[in-house]
């Protein structure tokens, strides 16, 4: 782990464990090296993250915006003379994130966590993975850079988002393969914070307020789903839905 920590999800933050916090001025130094640790697995073209940045700019003066930038932002984060400790990889042409820097990214532990089960139902992990699943969603404090409303970062921006629903449908069906009915029923009330009108999430709740022994609540969860449904999408429950309320309703077995 590096001795600076870096969280894009929510508002930017930068911890050094020598410096404290660290404000990057001005604005676009920051949006560059959020840019940089987006797409950290890879060198970028000076010109293409001249024109990123300053699309209005004549090509001249955009790259000596970005040579000023780049100072400034050498500055506040190379503080160190040990070549590990710097973050930025700097060529003629290109520059980018140094791979042999030490440094702790919130986005680089969620994606990999992510990554470990993509292909995996969440009734099929084990404990470790489910483990690690959870301490990665707890990583997601906020949409990714909020605030920001460039491009680049809305389209990341949402693909995350999708991958922090994906990690947590993963751990609701992992909960209930479980019996930990009240994680679950967590787990799910955080998805439809997102997707207010995801009926599979209902379906859900429904079928985990009824397990755990809340025959009311998963009522009150179907109520919901046809209410939501009707406003966000004009449409009525779908027949498993309604299969399965009427099975809470007259008190069968749930399915699986």
């Amino acid at each position: 782990m590096g001795n600076m920590h870096i969280s894009l999800f929510g508002k930017l933050r930068i911890h050094d464990e020598e410096l404290g916090v660290l404000d990057l001025e001005p604005r676009r130094a920051a949006e560059l090296l959020c840019y940089l640790l987006l797409y950290r697995d890879r060198l970028h073209e000076r010109e293409k993250l001249a024109t990123l940045l300053w699309p209005e700019a004549p090509s001249t003066q955009s790259k000596r915006y970005l040579r000023q930038l780049l100072w400034q932002l050498q500055s506040t984060l190379n503080h160190t003379t040990e070549p590990n400790r710097h973050l930025l990889a700097t060529e003629h042409t290109r520059l980018g994130i140094d791979s042999q820097a030490a440094y702790w990214l919130d986005l680089h532990v969620f994606e990999t966590a992510f990554s470990a089960v993509a292909d995996q139902p969440g009734r099929a992990l084990c404990a470790q993975q489910a483990d690690q699943l959870r301490l990665a969603v707890q990583l997601y404090q906020g949409d990714l850079l909020e605030g920001w409303y460039q491009d680049w970062c809305i389209l990341e921006r949402d693909r995350l988002q999708n991958m922090y629903l994906a990690m947590l449908d993963k751990l609701l069906s992992y909960s209930e393969a479980h019996h930990a009915y009240e994680a679950g029923l967590t787990y799910g009330v955080q998805i439809l914070r997102y997707d207010r009108a995801r009926e599979q999430t209902h379906r859900q709740l429904m079928r985990l307020h009824y397990l755990a022994g809340n025959r009311i609540a998963a009522l009150h969860q179907y109520a919901l789903c046809v209410t939501t449904l009707r406003e966000e999408l004009d449409v009525e429950p779908t027949a498993s839905t309604v299969a399965l309320y009427q099975q809470i309703s007259t008190e069968q077995p749930c399915p699986s």
